[in-house]
């Protein structure tokens, strides 16, 4: 009997094993292939902290969560309609987000296996109890299924056709969402392509082929899933993480300036994806560079600036941390170096795979002195290309270093991005001086307060460096007070006119009403599709989302003080909320998030639908 076929607006799957087991892969192919489809999606990969946590574990869990639609969406999803649970470890850490009814597909024999069990905290197999009872459950024996598959390739050992079983698994989610095999075929033998790894392209080939067709041919599925391709702008799409588009934007603001780019950075999780992606980029004229710390890499970036390149680098919060005396230094002597904070978990190491948003503060006020500069933030992973490339117009046009925040979610989740035109993009345009006449390094343009970008080795305009107060308008070193408060209002109003630059504000809803939900970074998704919920329920509720972040943009204060509430979603304990009453003594609320995870949509629906019935309950009673 023909099996049906239910169509179905969006679907979620999180793929979860140990880590080093390929789930990322599957997670990240079944991505690709619904990009290619068509549909927007959203995705969340989930690492475990430990490069190599034991095999079994709960910490050594990885997952992969994809949310794919037929319409637009925001976020990857806050529960999972199905779930590839590949050992108890894997479910024990997951079941929480599967939907009552959702389907959880599992590898049977690791369930019993009373190792795997005891590793993942389980007197009894969940398999074999009424544990799972509001769930559609597959057992699936893929180890044996794997290798029945793959016994023609007698070369392969046993261990390393058991390794194939994430394919096994893929297949039989291709099957159960009617997506084609080929583009997941053509990545295999792109893959695979080099020497000592050759002999793998046929297996996990027929591995994907042979789960297709079991899922096709057997019982345990009677219905397949059809998602259909979004309707989208016309345009040339392609699925993008933050980091990639961080790396794009950058080389775009190079081309588009006509200055060399240097990156300097320094291994560290969830940013060292920059580093090595930009190093690929030879050909565009990017110089990457590996420094021996974190401070050495702000210092590179200093003196590629100094030497008129596009410099950049990038950390994460312990080491914005240490390159945070050197960013003072650029701040002194008022050159344009990017600063890009991927943020994570903390503090010091804490949750080095999680995300958060808790460097707001240290990226404000984290340095010594009053050393004030521009802050801007990205909010999903397509806007890194922008954000970023707003950062590098600002730091050149205003001769200032600019940080830019960004998070783990953004930078290894992925959705998908229009290929924007390079003629579209605003104009970057270096000016360096090169007239001696009247020459000093630190006259200033009246409208930006921008000194001049002097670039060493040009005749005539020698100059003096370093970290000490320069004398205003000549430069040389002063310790003169009177001097020292003009320079810091100098610094000051310099990051305020940015300012100027920062279009209107947004409102998504209504311009005023009950309640506006205010956010920044990644925040972005769970904040639109909470507010799409809400609005579509009738209640007066619209959101505001910041980019920039420092300086506030002008008319902000103006918006805020149209509702009679706002609410401020954050992954931290309520920095941007401290910031919004200190800056405009509004009362906002916050909602606080530091589980490692994104805030959901359904947390923010549930505290603004609490907010507004509250006020509903108290009007009752003044009456």
């Amino acid at each position: 009997m023909a099996k049906s076929t239910v169509e179905l607006q969006e679907a979620v799957i999180r793929f979860a094993d140990d880590s080093g087991t390929g789930m990322q892969v599957s997670g990240d192919q079944f991505a690709n292939t619904s990009a290619l489809f068509g549909n927007d999606l959203s995705t969340l990969p989930d690492f475990p902290a430990e490069i190599r946590a034991p095999a079994g574990t709960l910490a050594g869990v990885s997952s992969f969560q994809v949310r794919f639609s037929s319409t637009d969406i925001h976020t990857p999803g806050d529960h999972v309609d199905l779930l590839i649970a590949m050992n108890p470890a894997a479910l024990k850490n997951n079941l929480k987000l599967v939907k009552p009814n959702g389907i959880i597909l599992t590898n049977e024999p690791s369930f019993n296996n009373a190792k795997n069990l005891r590793l993942a905290g389980y007197d009894q197999n969940p398999l074999q109890t009424s544990e799972l009872d509001k769930y559609q459950v597959v057992k699936v024996d893929m180890i044996d299924l794997t290798n029945r598959a793959l016994e023609e390739f007698t070369e392969l050992s046993k261990k390393d056709k058991d390794r194939a079983k994430n394919m096994f698994a893929l297949g039989m989610v291709f099957w159960l969402f009617n997506r084609p095999l080929e583009h997941t075929v053509k990545w295999i033998q792109t893959y695979f392509d080099r020497p000592n790894r050759r002999q793998y392209i046929e297996p996990n080939i027929a591995a994907l082929k042979a789960g297709y067709v079991y899922a096709e041919a057997t019982e345990l599925f009677a219905t397949s899933y059809e998602v259909k391709p979004a309707t989208l702008q016309p345009g040339k799409y392609r699925n993008i993480n933050g980091n990639t588009g961080l790396v794009f934007g950058l080389l775009a603001a190079s081309q588009k300036s006509g200055l060399p780019l240097f990156y300097s950075g320094y291994p560290i999780t969830p940013a060292s994806a920059i580093l090595h992606e930009l190093a690929s980029y030879k050909r565009f004229g990017a110089r990457a560079f590996q420094a021996e710390d974190e401070i050495a890499a702000m210092c590179a970036a200093i003196g590629a600036a100094y030497g008129g390149s596009l410099a950049v680098t990038a950390s994460s919060g312990p080491g914005i941390a240490l390159k945070q005396e050197a960013l003072g230094l650029a701040i002194s002597v008022e050159l344009p170096v990017i600063v890009c904070n991927i943020q994570r978990g903390g503090p010091s190491t804490g949750l080095p795979t999680k995300t958060e948003q808790s460097d707001l503060f240290q990226a404000v006020g984290g340095r010594h002195g009053e050393s004030p500069l521009p802050v801007l933030a990205t909010s999903r992973p397509s806007d890194c290309f922008d954000t970023i490339y707003e950062a590098a117009r600002v730091a050149i046009k205003y001769m200032t270093p600019v940080l830019l925040l960004s998070d783990g979610y953004l930078g290894t989740g992925t959705e998908p991005w229009t290929v924007p035109d390079l003629n579209s993009l605003p104009d970057i345009q270096p000016q360096f001086a090169t007239d001696p006449e009247g020459f000093e390094p630190y006259m200033r343009d009246p409208v930006t307060l921008a000194r001049p970008w002097a670039v060493p080795g040009t005749p005539g305009l020698e100059h003096r460096i370093g970290g000490l107060e320069k004398e205003d308008i000549t430069g040389i070193v002063s310790y003169d007070s009177e001097n020292h408060q003009k320079m810091t209002l100098y610094r000051a109003e310099k990051v305020q006119r940015v300012a100027q630059d920062i279009p209107p504000t947004e409102t998504v809803g209504d311009s005023s009403g009950e309640l506006l939900i205010l956010g920044w970074g990644s925040s972005y998704g769970s904040i639109r599709a909470a507010t799409e919920q809400l609005r579509a329920e009738g209640r007066s509720v619209s959101s505001v989302h910041l980019r920039w972040l420092n300086p506030l943009p002008n008319d902000l204060g103006d918006v805020l003080k149209r509702f009679k509430r706002v609410l401020i979603p954050e992954m931290n304990l309520g920095q941007l909320r401290q910031y919004i009453r200190a800056e405009y003594l509004i009362d906002a609320e916050g909602l606080n998030k530091v589980q490692g995870l994104p805030i959901f949509a359904s947390e923010i629906v549930s505290k603004a639908e609490s907010m507004l019935n509250e006020k509903k309950r108290g009007a009752s009673t003044i009456k």
